[in-house]
């Protein structure tokens, strides 16, 4: 027992010692970076190299001590997807920040089953560091869907307050400033950043792109599609935001009622996918001799992973069936 505790410990410090490290690089070169745009350090020696060579692409430093993740980040082209994942989760992370927490989650997963699983069982290892792994993905996840629901939610009323702020005479662009101090997080957020981007004089119809790449809904690019046209065709902006606010709050009673009529059917591909697992948990809990053909036998190794496959792909196929797109 002495022996599991001091492996848990060490292993732990090790994870603890990796963050620390990681971390404590990757700020101090910030802070560098900071600085160096901050104060001008910029030596005789690059400008003449950019004058030579021509105008630097925006690229990712080959010197710094992120190699890893820039590599693959870099290989799989992920950056972009990454970045654009969380600002629409409205987190203030960094994309290799991110690719360090998965990393190294990953790393502590396989670290800690590889010296608590048998040796024979080595790629099962590989089942929860996956899972530690994808953890920071997953909450990343989370936390858009919620905020795209909050915005959603609040997305006709800032639609209605838009058009009578027209009628009683303000701009577009200044009715869009108004929403920030009248609304809460997060549609607040979205429309100052947007009325900032105008303000600073990017175009309309590019501050409305990115709005609805940052939010990507449907009702959304609806209003971003009505604006548009409406600038390039004219009309009665008020009227068409008040129409186009009332077809969304009908798609919320829509899409209520349909979730009350798909909700037996959610509920029975939840109860059918756990059986199984209920089952397996009381027969090795019953009888532990009978399960172990599934784990010590290469028949059995088999068996299981085509079971655990199929039950997968059922519920998945029994959740598709019951989403319904409105």
């Amino acid at each position: 027992m002495a022996s599991i505790l001091f492996t848990i410990a060490v292993i732990w410090g090790l994870c603890v010692g990796v963050w620390w490290v990681i971390t404590k690089f990757v700020r101090t070169s910030d802070i560098g970076k900071i600085k160096n745009r901050l104060v001008g350090n910029v030596t005789s020696k690059k400008k003449d190299k950019q004058h030579k060579d021509g105008p630097a692409l925006i690229q990712f430093d080959d010197k710094s001590r992120n190699k890893i993740a820039i590599r693959l980040l870099q290989k799989f082209r992920l950056k972009d997807r990454i970045q654009t994942l969380l600002e629409q989760a409205g987190l203030r992370w960094s994309v290799l920040k991110f690719t360090h927490t998965s990393l190294a989650l990953f790393l502590a997963g396989y670290g800690i089953s590889w010296v608590f699983l048998p040796a024979r069982m080595g790629l099962v290892a590989l089942l929860p560091a996956v899972i530690l792994g994808f953890c920071p993905l997953i909450h990343v996840i989370r936390q858009r869907n919620s905020r795209l629901h909050k915005f959603e939610e609040q997305f006709p009323e800032s639609l209605e307050f838009v058009a009578r702020s027209m009628r009683a005479g303000h701009a577009f662009s200044v009715s869009l400033e108004m929403i920030h101090r009248e609304f809460q997080e997060p549609l607040a957020g979205e429309f100052r950043r947007t009325f900032e981007e105008h303000n600073l004089g990017l175009p309309l119809e590019i501050a409305l792109e990115k709005l609805s790449k940052r939010v990507p809904s449907l009702d959304v690019h609806f209003f971003v599609s009505a604006v548009m046209l409406q600038k390039r065709t004219g009309g009665n902006l008020a009227e068409i935001l008040d129409k186009l606010a009332y077809i969304i709050r009908e798609r919320f009673k829509l899409r209520g009622r349909i979730r009350a009529i798909s909700a037996h059917g959610k509920m029975t591909a939840t109860a059918l996918t756990s059986i199984p697992v209920g089952v397996a948990v009381l027969l090795f809990w019953a009888n532990p001799d009978y399960v172990r053909f599934f784990i010590v036998d290469d028949t059995g190794n088999i068996m299981a992973a085509s079971a655990i496959s199929l039950q997968i792909i059922g519920y998945l196929v029994m959740k598709k069936i019951v989403s319904i797109e409105v």
